[in-house]
């Protein structure tokens, strides 16, 4: 959080400041959305709660080691183009057999 107070900070420091918040909080927003968005897909398509579809984004992007955003946009590019990498199919695969019966549809590549 950026100090507001006036102990030696001058005035474009503090505006300097506040917008860096304001650029990560619209980050954090977008990014939000991005995992909103790959989790309904998770749910719709593995036929899991929204609570598996996060646990199953949660593990698809630790045995990967891709941040869990990057793995939601991998997972929403699927959705638009139907191409994922093999290594993110097979992971979730794995990880929606755990929550329930399901297979990514379409071929692997």
């Amino acid at each position: 959080m950026v100090d507001t107070g006036r102990s030696g900070g001058s005035d474009a420091d503090l505006i300097f400041g506040l917008q860096q918040e304001v650029d990560q909080l619209k980050e954090a927003v977008a990014s939000h959305a991005v995992v909103d968005q790959a989790i309904g897909m998770v749910v719709a398509l593995g036929r899991v709660t929204p609570d598996e579809g996060w646990e199953v984004l949660k593990e698809v992007s630790q045995h990967t080691n891709i941040k869990l955003r990057n793995v939601a946009e991998l997972i929403l590019v699927w959705g638009r183009t139907g191409g994922m990498p093999a290594q993110i199919r097979a992971e979730l695969e794995d990880a929606l057999d755990r929550f329930g019966p399901s297979q990514v549809p379409g071929p692997p590549e």
